[in-house]
């Protein structure tokens, strides 16, 4: 009778599934667990010694090799008993699985030192004799048993026991099945993930369930490659992980590294990337947008300097939709965290949890007692405004539209209930408050939510007595278009800059005190630099023909920006001409029809005729302008001011220096990237900033920042006709084009040849794709190469010293991109002087 009734329970569940998406398993699984306990339980009432539990789990299957002592000692999963709260997110698992009074979200227990982790559906078992909360597990008593009792009894404890793990094990098949591809729990697969057998080999840990890659194997890194997926919907990637070490402060850590492989691409992009080292399970949350492009995930373990460093992955998950949206089923609760605080905290509420003084509700998305949800009450508060915040996971990719929760707020004294944005410098923005109605059932929050940049969401609470009652959370969701209705385009920040190629864009200028400014081109010379876009295209400059004029003032407005936003401007300048620098070129910010203007960064001191870069952070409450003012003091001390590349993006310019950088670039600002040389030795490229040694040859700065890196041969060091090899590394073939965009310098009367070459993957020709000869111009010129391989290359930069030592030659921000290039520029394979030099066209 209980077999059946074990398989009728069982059909129930699969009915109900049915009805609910895969991310409800969990919480079924759980509903069966506790339904089996209760025949379990009432089984064992019939009489006979309780079971055992089951026979010791087999040997531990290797995948690569086999598995020796790993260091991780804390696991995944719920507290250890279905009624006791459960901690957030992810804590060790204690020793014994002894449950505290309160266990407040994201504060950390004693950790468990066995390698072994949880099942992810269920929550683990109480063990005999110890009690969690109100409820004790039954213990067993030596003697206690009747020896007369019948065996029937035993043989139905038995059959109930057999029909329990049946249905777990039903459950838990099921619950895989539904997992969406790219996703893998490591249960007994690694779900088509292969092994990249070039490096080091990952092992599967079949009784822990995770796979794992240590330093017992010399070698750098573990790569491990996903079949192909399809992601045509906004998708969020949790990934459950840990990195262990000795050693907290090594110079070359240990990281892991998630990509995107994406179709037709040469480089993986680099989506996320840790190494800090922890004893528990950490989460990682990342956005990926839509594609219509066949991709693969890889992940890969950089094992640095420690020799006894190990990388564990314990699941990942794909699941459509956004990283903050949450229904709070799922054990590692959408990576929300809990910001510690010794009095107040978010806590889980339901599954049956009833250790709080307040009443607390069923949760919104089951109307179920045994459904999750977040809640912090007032019943340890013992200062005014003590506060408690659940903090989202970071955004990982711009997003914009309508972010609605569903929320139950009782109180006796006064409760704030706040939602805020808080970016990656710390900065809050309050965008939801709630008012003082009570709220006896769930209701329904909306706001208009923009996170252009890398965002959290904060939901803060604050309390003034102890009997300010409770705030409930459940259900966070994202949609995409707005609560509000709203109309019209969101403000593009590209619409804010200009490179001067075409026009003045979005930028104008009044003319009432002088001609201003003038857009001009300058055509490649060895005498006066050109623009800093490509060397030879157009960019604004500033008193070009009044030079001489006392107090002359050029001011350059840009289009409005909206308020209550964070910029980053970027510009580059280059000044000619100046005794004096400071001043000459200034940025402004100009509110309500120019009536309030505030200076907001000028020149102190720069390089003279070096393109360099400006950066500037600001941010205003209301709609506002920026302002580009040129002077010149003086009739003793007027000169020029170039200006050009200006370009506004969203967010602070610290935060964006944070960002992940562009696959396939190279700016050289912090080594070569991946590039190699075959030797080493004075005769090779050189790393380095400003001016070279030699006078009259080489650049004056980089072109990246004007101040930054760039690499050159140095040609005193070297004979005539020697030459210097920079390789990339091996890049994946792709069918289609691809575009190789870089810049470079070759300035002095006796510059050799500056080449560029294509070797293919087991062929020794190599095939030339680009070629300069002689001097060529004192500004930084673009190169455009546009070429296709279908197997896997190198790119070979080659350069030769030319017939004096005044011929160094530079190379600097080579950027790898799919597709067609924009432009195509023609192969040359000899070139001179141009016909004028130092010729301006306005």
């Amino acid at each position: 009778m209980l077999a059946g009734s074990f398989q009728s329970s069982l059909e129930m569940h699969l009915k109900y599934r049915t009805l609910k998406e895969a991310d409800k398993v969990e919480n079924m699984q759980a509903v069966a667990y506790s339904w089996i306990k209760q025949f379990t339980l009432a089984a064992r009432r019939g009489g006979g010694t309780p079971h055992s539990g089951g026979t010791p789990a087999s040997a531990t299957p290797a995948w690569g090799h086999s598995p020796g002592p790993t260091p991780f000692r804390a696991a995944v999963g719920r507290a250890a008993h279905p009624r006791c709260p459960r901690a957030l997110p992810v804590p060790p698992l204690p020793a014994r699985p002894r449950c505290p009074p309160r266990v407040p979200a994201g504060q950390p227990r004693s950790r468990r030192r066995s390698p072994r982790s949880p099942r992810r559906a269920l929550p683990a078992r109480p063990r005999r004799g110890r009690c969690c909360g109100s409820a004790c597990s039954p213990r067993t008593v030596s003697g206690g048993g009747d020896a007369s009792r019948p065996r029937r009894a035993l043989l139905r404890a038995g059959r109930a026991v057999t029909a329990a793990r049946f249905v777990l094990a039903a459950l838990r098949l099921a619950g895989a099945a539904l997992l969406s591809p790219g996703s893998c729990t490591f249960e007994d697969s690694t779900c088509g993930y292969q092994w990249d057998y070039a490096h080091l080999p990952w092992t599967l840990h079949g009784e822990g369930h995770y796979i794992s890659v240590d330093t017992s194997y010399e070698g750098e890194k573990a790569v491990l490659s996903s079949p192909d997926l399809y992601s045509e919907e906004w998708s969020c990637i949790r990934l459950i992980y840990q990195i262990a070490t000795t050693s907290d402060t090594s110079p070359d850590p240990a990281r892991l590294n998630l990509y995107l492989r994406q179709e037709g691409e040469s480089f993986d992009r680099l989506l996320w990337s840790a190494k800090e080292p922890s004893d528990s399970w950490l989460i990682a949350s990342l956005d990926l947008t839509n594609s219509t492009k066949k991709y693969k995930l890889v992940l890969e373990g950089e094992m640095g300097q420690d020799k006894s460093t190990s990388i564990a992955v314990f699941e990942i998950k794909i699941t459509s939709g956004y990283c903050i949206e949450c229904d709070f089923e799922e054990n590692h609760l959408c990576g929300y965290m809990n910001r510690w605080n010794p009095n107040v905290n978010w806590f889980v509420g339901g599954g049956n949890i009833r250790n709080s003084q307040s009443i607390l509700p069923k949760d919104h998305t089951l109307n179920s007692a045994l459904g999750h949800y977040m809640y912090v009450d007032s019943v340890y508060v013992k200062h005014f405004q003590e506060v408690a915040q659940l903090i989202s996971p970071r955004t990982t990719a711009p997003i914009s539209g309508c972010l609605s929760f569903y929320y139950q707020l009782k109180q006796e004294s006064s409760i704030v209930f706040t939602v805020y944005l808080r970016d990656m410098s710390g900065f809050y923005e309050e965008i939801w408050k709630t008012d003082s109605v009570l709220n006896a059932d769930w209701a329904l929050a909306e706001v208009d939510f923009n996170a252009p940049y890398p965002m959290e969401v904060i939901f803060e609470v604050a309390f003034n007595s102890a009997k300010g009652g409770y705030v409930a959370l459940d259900d966070i969701s994202f949609s995409p278009v707005y609560c509000s209705n709203q109309t019209g385009s969101p403000f593009n920040p590209a619409n804010a800059g200009c490179n001067f190629e075409e026009d003045l864009c979005n930028f104008y200028q009044d003319h009432k005190d002088g001609p201003g400014w003038s857009r001009v081109k300058v055509k490649r010379n060895v005498y006066r630099a050109g623009d800093h876009t490509t060397g030879f295209g157009y960019y604004l400059l500033a008193n070009t023909k009044f030079t001489s004029q006392p107090e002359y003032v050029g001011r350059l407005y840009g289009p409005t920006l909206p308020g209550n936003l964070q910029f980053c401007l970027r510009f580059y300048y280059a000044l000619y001409g100046f005794f004096k620098m400071s001043g000459t070129l200034a940025v402004y910010i100009f509110e309500e029809n120019h009536v309030v203007q505030e200076k907001i960064w000028s020149v102190l001191d720069s390089p003279k005729g070096v393109w360099t870069q400006a950066e500037i952070s600001f941010k205003k409450p209301m709609p506002c302008k920026v302002v580009f003012v040129s002077w010149c003091k003086s009739f003793w001390d007027c000169g020029l001011v170039a200006l050009d590349d200006v370009s506004l993006s969203l967010g602070s310019c610290q935060a964006a220096d944070l960002l992940l950088p562009s696959p396939g670039e190279c700016t050289f600002e912090k080594d070569e990237c991946m590039f190699t040389q075959k030797k080493r030795g004075r005769g090779s490229w050189h790393r380095k900033r400003g001016p070279t040694p030699t006078s009259y040859t080489g650049p004056r700065g980089d072109h990246t920042t004007g101040v930054g890196y760039y690499m050159y041969i140095e040609a005193s060091n070297m004979v005539y006709g020697q030459r210097a090899y920079l390789v990339s590394r091996l890049l994946r073939g792709t069918s289609g084009k691809q575009c190789l965009t870089f810049f470079y310098h070759m300035y002095g009367a006796g510059t050799g040849l500056l080449s560029v070459y294509l070797r293919k993957e087991g062929d020794d020709d190599e095939i030339p794709l680009w070629r300069r000869t002689g001097e060529q111009s004192i500004s930084w010129l673009r190169g455009l190469i546009e070429y296709e391989s279908d197997t896997n290359y190198q790119i070979i930069f080659e350069a030769i010293r030319g017939v004096s030592i005044r011929s160094d030659t530079a190379i600097d921000d080579i950027l790898f991109q799919a597709g067609p290039c924009l432009e195509v520029e023609e192969i040359q394979f000899s070139s001179g002087y141009p016909d004028s030099l130092n010729e301006i066209e306005y």
